[in-house]
């Protein structure tokens, strides 16, 4: 992968959630990013897209209620593998 040279001399400093910056940085590692680059990945695609780079919407009630019942665990099935998850839908 080419790496681009950037002038690198202005810093972005924001208060984060300390569990949020460590479940991300984990999730960046895996892709091979650090915090730095995922801001600055960011970043550009604000500026070629003239906005967010992505959908945001605040999520409805329904929504909000099932991804609390997920994370809960509350009646979640779950399986080793796509084979087993298919047989169980009968495909």
């Amino acid at each position: 992968m080419a790496t681009a040279t950037y002038k690198k001399d202005s810093t972005v400093r924001a208060r984060i959630d300390p569990e949020l910056k460590k479940e991300a940085e984990q999730v960046l590692f895996k892709l091979g990013l650090t915090t730095s680059d995922a801001i600055r990945l960011f970043l550009e695609q604000v500026r070629l897209r003239q906005g967010i780079p992505f959908p945001i919407a605040i999520p409805r009630k329904e929504t909000l209620d099932a991804l609390k019942e997920t994370r809960s665990g509350k009646d979640l099935e779950t399986y080793d593998n796509a084979d087993e998850l298919f047989e169980k839908m009968d495909w």
